[in-house]
Formats: C-alpha cells, structure tokens, sequence
C-alpha cells in the first residue's frame, strides 16, 4: 500500500469579483424609491423609442485565481508548514484539503481521517456553553458521543476553561476559544491534523503547549498541515515545507532550503541592483563562494554548529601588493551581524582561494548574505555582495516566537539553587531543579 496520504493534482480556485462600475453614495430609502420610479420611466421611454434602456451604476465582475497550479504530495507522518505572504492561497488550499470548499480545477486524493482547525470557534455555536460545545465541536470532526466522553477531561485539562465551561461560549474571549477549539481538534486522533495561523491568538505558554501537542502527532506517525507566519515555529515542528505566492506553489522541499529563499525572496533588492558576475578577464574579481561542510548541492547552505571554512574564489588580473580584503556578515534585513579585515596580502596574476575558517557560528536558522571586497595601493579593486545568500540550516534552539528569540542561537541550560539569607551568591546546592532555557 502507498504511504501518500495526500496527493494534489493542478488544483486551481477561482472566485468571481464584483466590481460597481460607478460608487454609490449613502442612499435613504426615499433615495431608492425615487430611482425605482426613474428607472421605470427611462425603460418604457426606451422601449417607446427601440432603444436599449440605459443602465447605470451596472456591475462588471472578472476572475480572481487564488489557487493554480498547485501539485505536491505528501507522506503519513509528514509534518508540513505553508508559507507565504496574505492573500498567497494558503487559507484557500487549506479549505480544499480539509474539503471544506471544491477545487475549480484539478483534483485532491486524501487518505485518512481530517481534523481542521481553520478559524477560531468554527463549528462552535455562540449560545451554548463550552460543555455542550465541546460535544458539538466533537461531533462535527467526526467523533462519537463514546469518544468524546472518554477524552473529555483530557480536553477541557487542555484547553484550561474548567471554571467557564458551563457559561455560553459568546462570553469568551477570543483566547479560550482557540484553546477550546484546539484541544477539541488534536483529540480527536487524526490521521491528518490541519492548522491554521489561530495559534496566533493564544500566548506563549499555551502555544508551547499546542506545538509539543502537534510534535506528538507527528511522531505518533499521523501528518501535520500547519499554516505560520511564526518561521522559527516551523523550523521546530516541520519536516518539509511549501512555499505559496499568488495563488502558486513556488517550492516545495526541505524546511531549511524552502524557508531560505522564502526569506531571500522578502528581503532581496530587485534584480537590477544586484551584482552582475561577468565572465570579463581583464579585471580583479571575486568569481563564487562556498563552505566547506555543506552537503552535496547545497554549498551555501551551513547545516552545522561546529567548524566550518568559508571560501571565496578569487580571479587577481594583475599582481596585488599590500592588498586589504574586508568580509562583513549581514541578517537578511541589513543588520550588520560580524565583520573583519586582514592586511597585507600579496598575490600574483590568477585565480586563488581566500579562505575563513570559524569555530562556529551561533545564529539563528534563516538566511544571511555575505559581503566582501578587495583594496589594493590604487584603491577599491572588487566589491562582491555574495550570491546566492548564505542559508543557516541549523537545529534552532531559541524561544519559539521568533520576535523574541533575538539574534543568536545559543543553547544554555538553566538551574535554580536554593539560597540562604546572607549568602552572597554561593548555592548551597540544596533542592536543585533543572531545566532548558531555550524552551
């Protein structure tokens, strides 16, 4: 038997756009009736005359494809993260895998079992209680009555509305009803778990708790669809990624590679400001670059924590004496991350290979660009903004949030020591606990 769970063919979705020809003002009811009377009248003038009566204000409408295109598969027990900007279609090829909406073209082959969560409190109704929701919810995501009485403390232990369980879920705040609304879904044992971006609504402990729950999934062997605009949380949870921009699959591949040149793509320059590397014999120039322990067909991307050398090729027209070559590392939004110099370099007419070997370099997954150049007595010889951009592919070890997990990725560990009263800073050791940080 096939292990594809999912297998998308060209799917496409297109919606009609209305658009008014001509704005309306603010019309009263006296307004329209008026408009009703004249344009009786102008239709039976016209009609009197032959001639086709005049309809203004008439609406034009076009087609919008917010999916085309779109084809990938997916294997049991992969967990899979959707990225791209709003209004890319990852909403939209959501609601068609978790067949909540039809493709207007192409076809989706599902195996298993599907647990969505796509909007907060969907399937919730206002006026009944958490209790009696949790019972609907269930319902809805294809539980039995049997089945969700057995899970229903675990459910409502998750979710932490014990003390609002039996007040209407209208009285909710937007919080508690995504928890409520989570803790229904991953209980239900899915074969195929869909989340959107509704973590976003819930805080920082609660979604720790939402992606441990999402791991579990995954490593129980059952697929993950989840939607982020949070990178670092899909570098933690996913193991493959897809990359959608207007309605198309742009990439679909490994995490670190798809999220790369997702992040490339938001931050780069356009392409005529970039650096042109022309093949010209008669100047000095950097030609490419690469590092030494990058995988094979990826020398740019750094997937290790430990030594690594960087390495420019370098094409000298002309003997260098007493030449200055700068390296400066950039985030991909500019900021400049380390740089360095070094003086005094000679070289002969040639190609060599200037070579920076680093113990490590403890930055967050994400991409990089490199920027190096070369001075000689007469002045600036090359200037060479490295392309393609450098791709950390690390294990990330930082806060889940990637707006608090700052620049570096440092694991630590954290302990705290019982202190007596006058003790300057010396533990006594007594009634240790342990813990990591970087949770």
């Amino acid at each position: 038997m096939s292990d594809i769970v999912i297998s998308a063919e060209n799917l496409g979705k297109r919606y009609r756009i209305q658009h008014q020809q001509q704005r309306q003002r603010y019309v009263a009811l006296r307004d329209v009736l008026a408009d009703k009377t004249k344009s009786v009248a102008r239709r039976l003038w016209s009609a009197a005359r032959g001639r086709r009566p005049d309809v203004r204000g008439q609406k034009s409408a076009e087609d919008f494809w917010a999916l085309r295109q779109v084809s990938f598969e997916v294997k049991q027990g992969e967990s899979v993260g959707f990225i791209g900007r709003n209004g890319a279609g990852k909403s939209t090829l959501l609601k068609i895998l978790s067949r909540i909406t039809e493709p207007t073209e192409g076809r989706v082959r599902i195996r298993g079992r599907v647990a969505s969560l796509l909007e907060v409190g969907t399937g919730f109704h206002p006026e009944l209680t958490g209790r009696e929701n949790v019972f609907l919810n269930g319902a809805i995501l294809g539980m039995t009555r049997a089945e969700i009485r057995r899970k229903f403390d675990e459910i409502v232990a998750f979710a932490e509305v014990e003390k609002f369980l039996d007040t209407p879920v209208k009285r909710f705040s937007s919080g508690m009803y995504v928890r409520l609304a989570f803790a229904v879904a991953a209980h239900i044992e899915p074969e195929i778990l869909v989340v959107d971006e509704v973590l976003a609504v819930g805080d920082a402990q609660f979604q720790k708790r939402c992606l441990a729950k999402m791991g579990a999934v995954a490593k129980a062997g059952r697929t993950v669809l989840f939607v982020s605009h949070q990178l670092n949380q899909i570098r933690r949870l996913t193991n493959k990624c897809a990359w959608l921009d207007t309605g198309e699959l742009r990439m679909f591949g490994s995490v670190g590679e798809t999220l790369g040149a997702y992040e490339s793509n938001l931050n780069s320059p356009s392409e005529d400001s970039r650096r042109a590397l022309v093949d010209d014999h008669h100047r000095t120039n950097f030609l490419s670059w690469d590092l030494s322990s990058s995988p094979k067909g990826r020398r740019n991307c750094l997937q290790t924590a430990g030594e690594f050398a960087l390495r420019l090729k370098l094409r000298a027209s002309k003997q260098i004496r007493n030449g200055h070559h700068g390296i400066a590392l950039y985030r991909n939004d500019q900021l400049l991350v380390w740089a360095t110099a070094a003086t005094g370099l000679n070289l002969d007419p040639g190609l060599h290979r200037l070579v920076h070997t680093f113990p490590g370099l403890p930055l967050r997954p994400g991409s990089y660009s490199w920027r190096v150049s070369l001075y000689d007595e007469s002045g600036l010889l090359d200037d060479y903004t490295c392309t393609p951009e450098l791709i950390i592919d690390t294990l990330p070890v930082t806060h889940p949030r990637d707006e608090w997990a700052g620049l570096l990725n440092i694991p630590t560990k954290f302990d705290v020591e019982r202190a007596e009263l006058g003790d300057e800073g010396a533990p006594t050791g007594l009634g240790q606990q342990k813990g990591e940080q970087n949770d």
